[in-house]
């Protein structure tokens, strides 16, 4: 059974970092974009950041130049490096997964693999 498992959430002081990291196993996803996604008390999934196999990058503006994705695919692992990071990143994170080598599809409709989501909680 296709799996997606985040880990690497907690709490963290404005200014600081974090990294995630999303493990799948089940079948093979190296040949699939994959992407992170998040969700803030009251509002919508919004896309944050995609990669495809080539490691081609795709990110939300909110988060440009203070994220970084990229992936391990010998160990079926993408990450999420999450720099200088504000108040506003505080939500949970789910990454996701989806056939194919484009990296600019941010509606969450379109990936097929979810995580269960791992809670990422910047303090002021």
């Amino acid at each position: 059974q296709a799996q997606l498992v985040e880990s690497g959430g907690g709490l963290v002081l404005a200014g600081g970092s974090l990294r995630l990291s999303c493990a799948a196993s089940g079948r093979a996803f190296s040949s699939y974009a994959r992407a992170w996604f998040r969700q803030a008390p009251g509002k919508e999934r919004e896309f944050v950041a995609a990669i495809n196999r080539f490691g081609n990058t795709y990110y939300a503006d909110s988060i440009k130049g203070r994220f970084t994705i990229f992936r391990d695919n010998a160990k079926n692992t993408v990450y999420l490096q999450m720099n200088s990071l504000k108040p506003e990143d505080t939500a949970v994170y789910y990454c996701a997964a989806r056939p194919g080598d484009y990296v600019r599809t941010v509606r969450a409709g379109e990936y097929d693999y979810w995580g269960q989501g791992t809670q990422v909680t910047v303090s002021s």
